[in-house]
Parts: C-alpha cells; structure tokens; sequence
C-alpha cells in the first residue's frame, strides 16, 4: 500500500540518473544516447529524487553552473505514481534546494511542457518564450566551405560564443557535449574567427541539433544544411526559440514538421543573451 508520508527524497546515484533518462525515453523525450554520462559528470549532485521501497518513483535535475545559474529539467514521476500529489511535493523541494545551492539572487531557467506551465508560474517562473521542436528527414545538400568540424583548438572560442548565446560559462558541460559518441561538430569561421557552431548528436530516434548558435540568417543554415548532411534519410530534430524569426523561417523554407514545444521559463532575472544569434537551444534538460 502506497503511503506519501513514507516516501524517501535523496540524492540520485548514476544508476538513478539512467533510470530516470530512460523514463523521458519511454514518455517520448528522445534523449541522446549519451546524454545520461554528460548530465551526470557536468553536475553530479544535480538528480534528485523520491524513492519508495527502495524504488525510484520520481526525479528531476537541480543542476548548477558554477553556482551562479541553476537549471530544473528531467522532471519525471512513474506513471503508476501520478496524480497523488508526489510530482508537486518534489518540484518545490528541488526547487528549494537549487536555490539553496546557488549563489544570492541567481536565477533559475526550464523548459515546461504547455499543461504544467500554469503550475511553474506559481512557482515563482515566468515564460521568456516559446521553444518548438520541428523534424526534418536528413538530405544531401550543398555546405558552404567555411563550415568545418570542430577541433580541440577551438575550444577557447565555442566556450566564449556560448557563453553569449547561454548566459553563462559552462567548460565542464561543453567539453563533453562537444566529444559525444556517434555525434558531428560544425563550426562557421572567417578569418579565424568564429561565427557560429552547431552540434548534433545521435538520439533514441534519429538525431537532434543542440544547439545551433550562429551570427545570422545565412550561417545558422549553413549550419543547418551541414546537420542535416550528416543524418540523410534520418529524422533530425531542432528545437527553436519561437522568438529568434530567422529560425522560424529557417525550419519553414526546409518544410521542417512541427513535433511539440516547451517554454523556457526563468525564476528572477533571465541570464542575458543574444537571442538573436540562438537557432537551436541545447537541451531542454540541462540548458
């Protein structure tokens, strides 16, 4: 007989992570396939969750960015589970931890599915936009020249661009976002400098782009042409800021599907960030 009083909250261990990974697998979420391992070595205190018996019944991310930006996602209850008043009890507890883990006065970013976006608003979380995820089969397309893998010695410089697409430095993420399994890197330059950089990465079903940064019209769809070269005959996914209109018309021109949407959502101040360079956002998970 299930008893709420008699529900466990601790920390996740690695294996609680790939459980919960594999509950946003099941529920449609599409998660990488090694999205599990650069979640966990990025913030390993950052999973939470509700054990009962010894089970995993519920979880979510807290994670911090170098304690000055905290980012809730992976916010999952057991299907079985729901409806019982577990989900709202642990989203205010790891809401609350977060913000104790974060430094005076920082803010909290997510991505809400549409029906829970009321319920975060009472959390204090007010929507910056709408994020919409569209599908397109990969094709083979002509890519500008300037547009080549990524290599170690870029690093300095994808660290100093994503900071101004993102809002804040995050090296431990990104150096294993950028050497995942079975993914491609792209960067746009001109004269040594960087103008963009996009990475896509094998997923449960086909691919995702996340996230795709670029200067302007032009170089995010080179960037675009270039992911959508590396995957021919497989979905690719993009999720898009409904406010940057240069990736709206990017996913109309291609006849991109429209396949679900989120808002990212912040608790305080939201992170400054050039909207304008953002295509693609990198995760609804972690940011």
């Amino acid at each position: 007989m299930f008893d709420i009083d008699k529900l466990e909250f601790k920390k996740l261990d690695l294996n609680g992570l790939k459980t919960l990974v594999s509950w946003a697998e099941t529920e449609g979420w599409n998660p990488g396939l090694s999205d599990t391992d650069v979640f966990w070595k990025t913030d390993p205190d950052g999973f939470l969750g509700f054990y009962f018996n010894n089970s995993l019944i519920a979880g979510g991310a807290i994670v911090s960015y170098n304690d000055e930006f905290g980012f809730m996602g992976l916010f999952i209850v057991k299907s079985e589970y729901r409806n019982l008043g577990i989900g709202k009890k642990l989203w205010y507890l790891r809401r609350d931890m977060l913000i104790e883990r974060l430094k005076n006065n920082s803010s909290i970013g997510m991505d809400g599915v549409v029906d829970m976006q009321p319920f975060y608003q009472k959390g204090g979380f007010e929507i910056a936009f709408i994020d919409k995820r569209y599908e397109k089969i990969g094709i083979e397309l002509p890519v500008s020249e300037k547009v080549k893998p990524i290599v170690e010695e870029d690093f300095n410089q994808i660290l100093d661009y994503d900071k101004k697409c993102f809002g804040f430095i995050r090296p431990q993420f990104l150096k294993l976002w950028l050497n995942l399994p079975e993914s491609r890197t792209y960067k746009y330059s001109e004269n040594n400098e960087l103008k963009g950089f996009a990475v896509l990465r094998k997923c449960s079903s086909g691919f995702k782009i996340g996230p795709l940064f670029a200067d302007n019209d032009n170089i995010a769809e080179e960037l675009y042409k270039a992911c959508l070269n590396s995957a021919i005959g497989n979905s690719v996914y993009l999720d898009i800021p409904m406010i940057n209109n240069g990736a709206v018309k990017m996913v109309g021109k291609y006849n991109a599907k429209y396949v679900f949407e989120c808002a990212r959502m912040y608790k305080g101040s939201p992170p400054q960030v050039d909207v304008s360079k953002v295509y693609g956002i990198t995760t609804f998970e972690l940011g």
